[in-house]
């Protein structure tokens, strides 16, 4: 069989072109915010496609302590929340795909429908329920309801993933292992953890990621300014009463915000994509 024509130089320039504009108008939102975080707040809307004439820096030095709060401590609440959630979601989430991946016990396969049924319920629809519980816990204006269902296995999600590779990994080794004199949780703890390190990998980015960037939980739970998270700090820039609104401030701190985000993912997005793929494929 002979080889494919290699495609015309015309076609891939074409390609590329449209890509390259493609991908303009999807980073020009992003782009726009950037230019206007070096604009005075009466040039943000007067000239919206204008280029910066200097990269002034005061939006950045203002809007870091503009809500009376220094950022340092939005940045903190949201590191801690994060990596608490990390902790629990690995943890909690790992025991319970072991569980359905390895072990035999009653109404396993009606455990794991309800399981993954969770993943259809909208999080509107447990929210003041949740609350309520929260609520009577005297839990509302802490962490701990942010923090604390990560290690109860709540986020079917990781549960689902961690399965599906789990299930790939032979069964083989766990057989060895028994007649080694291994249990359940050595068994879990010196072979399943070790093996598991891409997906174990991404759970933790996705999990970093959606809990940093998590608006509604905190908007709910957290009352106090220093309480406040990244996402809601930025809300407290925009006057919702109408009055004078700090855009500028809001467009730094907002770029500065994305900051952590992109250096986690392009840190490890090569994990992300394999962890995902070994998640869904056998090894």
């Amino acid at each position: 069989m002979s080889d494919p024509k290699p495609r015309p130089l015309r076609d891939e320039l074409l390609r590329h072109v449209l890509l390259t504009i493609a991908s303009v108008v999807m980073l020009y939102p992003l782009l726009w915010m950037v230019m206007s975080s070096f604009k005075p707040d009466e040039l943000i809307f007067s000239r919206p496609t204008a280029l910066p004439k200097s990269f002034d820096v005061s939006n950045y030095v203002e809007g870091w302590t503009a809500l009376g709060v220094s950022f340092t401590t939005f940045y903190r609440n949201s590191f801690l929340i994060a990596g608490l959630a990390v902790i629990g979601n690995l943890a909690a989430c790992s025991l319970t795909a072991y569980a359905f991946a390895r072990l035999d016990f009653r109404f396993k396969r009606i455990w794991f429908a309800l399981m993954l049924g969770t993943l259809m319920l909208p999080y509107h629809v447990t929210l003041v329920p949740q609350y309520i519980l929260f609520l009577n816990f005297g839990w509302v204006n802490t962490f701990l309801p942010l923090v604390v269902p990560k290690f109860l296995a709540v986020d079917a999600f990781f549960v689902f993933l961690m399965v599906q590779f789990f299930r790939g990994i032979p069964r083989e080794i766990d057989e060895a292992a028994i007649m080694d004199g291994c249990g359940p949780w050595r068994i879990y703890w010196k072979i399943m953890l070790p093996l598991s390190t891409p997906v174990l990998a991404t759970a933790a980015i996705f999990s970093f990621i959606w809990t940093y960037d998590d608006f509604l939980g905190p908007l709910i739970y957290l009352n106090d300014i220093k309480t406040y998270t990244v996402p809601l700090a930025l809300r407290a820039f925009v006057d919702s009463s109408g009055g004078e609104s700090l855009y500028g401030e809001l467009f730094a701190m907002s770029t500065l915000s994305l900051v952590p985000v992109f250096v986690v993912f392009l840190a490890f997005q090569r994990l992300i994509i394999r962890g995902v793929a070994l998640g869904a494929l056998k090894r």
